[in-house]
């Protein structure tokens, strides 16, 4: 490949505030990383970011990065509205650019533009700042069951993990220069989305999808959501799987008997990873269900 893959972070400087009901922030969102792969004359986008101003952002730099080549394709690595919403404008600022994802990946974002859901989530925390969507089935292309995409002379391959911080997660494998970009199976030094792990199960299922990408031997690993400067390596399979690992324990040791009390350890261990507020939103979900049980 006569290219490289190269990663970008959305909203690094200037953290993207999320607005409570009342109008007023209540926090941040954790960077977005979106990665750029490119050969002599072509280049495919993994994923978007979330709000309008952004993906304008990321469309001129993929403008001024590769002048002279043509962005053919954007992947989506899951179904999380984050990673995908900015599809209107990429699609407006290179036209005749496709779009692909698996039919697990298409069924998922199908979910998020419920309109209840998507208010909830998303439109109430971002207003009128996230693209109007189309329908979806119009703008995705599902991969065969191989999940092969081709680059110039090079096959990249869409690998269907499971369970992440959501499920029907997916990582694209570049063999070629052994690159792993991972969406949200892997974090870099952001807390980690833990709130769709609710059980031990299902925080177990994450970490044995961290071992399928390493089972690849990856000389190099981007992770979805990481600080700006980061580097991409194969060091965040470690420490995202020992930040699960972790989390469980604690739960499971008993150490932590709430909510609050599972996030201030977790703070205690993990002082300067980005955007507590995703590790609240986990805490207090693992133990809604732990009560339930």
């Amino acid at each position: 490949m006569d290219g490289t893959g190269r990663s970008r972070i959305l909203n690094p400087d200037e953290p993207l505030p999320i607005q409570g009901p009342d109008g007023r922030p209540i926090g941040t969102w954790s960077p977005i990383s979106c990665t750029l792969i490119h050969g002599s004359d072509s280049a495919i986008l993994v994923d978007t970011p979330i709000t309008t101003l952004h993906t304008n952002s990321l469309a001129d730099w993929i403008a001024s990065t590769i002048p002279h080549k043509k962005l053919t394709a954007i992947y989506v690595t899951h179904g999380h509205g984050d990673h995908f919403f900015g599809l209107p404008t990429l699609r407006k600022r290179f036209p005749g650019v496709k779009t692909y994802a698996t039919q697990g990946t298409l069924d998922h974002m199908l979910d998020q533009l419920d309109p209840s859901y998507f208010h909830r989530m998303y439109g109430s925390r971002f207003p009128r700042q996230i693209d109007q969507q189309p329908p979806l089935t119009e703008m995705v292309e599902v991969l065969p069951p191989s999940g092969e995409l081709e680059l110039e002379s090079h096959t990249l391959i869409a690998i269907e993990v499971g369970q992440a911080d959501t499920h029907n997660s997916t990582v694209l494998w570049v063999p070629c220069i052994r690159l792993a970009v991972c969406g949200d199976v892997v974090y870099g030094d952001c807390h980690q989305m833990l709130a769709e792990c609710t059980t031990s199960d299902l925080r177990t299922a994450w970490i044995r999808s961290i071992r399928k990408v390493e089972s690849l031997s990856p000389d190099t690993v981007v992770p979805g959501h990481k600080k700006e400067g980061e580097v991409d390596g194969t060091w965040h399979l470690k420490e995202t799987r020992e930040y699960i690992q972790t989390f469980d324990g604690l739960i499971r040791s008993g150490k932590a008997k709430n909510s609050k009390e599972l996030t201030s350890l977790m703070l205690q261990k993990y002082p300067h990873r980005f955007n507590p507020g995703a590790l609240i939103m986990g805490s207090m979900a693992a133990f809604r269900s732990t009560s339930k049980i």
